[in-house]
């Protein structure tokens, strides 16, 4: 996850409250995210391979509760490296 343009003090609260366990990359200024990954308005959803690759980018909101994103998250989750 990464916090744009937010107050760290903010993020912390809201990630402990909430109960987030995945890390947080803090970037209050938006100078990382909007210059690494082209973020210039939230939300925008990133999807990670496990060797890092971009393989997935989305912009505004998503049902993420709908049949069709939970399929495809569960399909990055359970993407094998290639013997």
């Amino acid at each position: 996850m990464i916090s744009f343009r937010e107050d760290p003090a903010l993020v912390r609260r809201t990630v402990r409250d909430r109960g987030y366990t995945a890390p947080v990359l803090l970037d209050a200024s938006g100078d990382v995210t909007g210059r690494l990954y082209g973020v210039f308005g939230p939300p925008t959803v990133y999807f990670i391979d496990r060797k890092g690759r971009l393989i997935a980018r989305l912009a505004g909101p998503r049902e993420w509760s709908a049949p069709a994103a939970r399929a495809f998250v569960r399909a990055v989750l359970d993407e094998r490296e290639p013997r």
